[in-house]
């Protein structure tokens, strides 16, 4: 008989970012939106990603739960 493979994946049943931190990416998207919101060299932010990792490295810096950033 065959049998069932399973796919080698896991699903993770924890959240990976808190309420909190997505609030604080909601925040600075609609700054982004509004066209406010400035990176850290003071130049107008105009990439959503840049606006999320914004967001998140506030999140991380106010201790609520982020995973720690991604290495490039």
């Amino acid at each position: 008989m065959a049998t069932k493979k399973s796919s080698g994946k896991k699903s993770s049943s924890t959240r990976k970012y808190s309420p909190a931190a997505g609030k604080s990416v909601e925040r600075e998207m609609k700054a982004m939106k509004q066209g406010k919101l400035k990176s850290g060299s003071g130049q107008k932010v105009t990439n959503p990603k840049q606006a999320i990792a914004i967001g998140l490295s506030e999140a991380r810096k106010a201790g609520k739960k982020a995973p720690p950033p991604k290495k490039s």
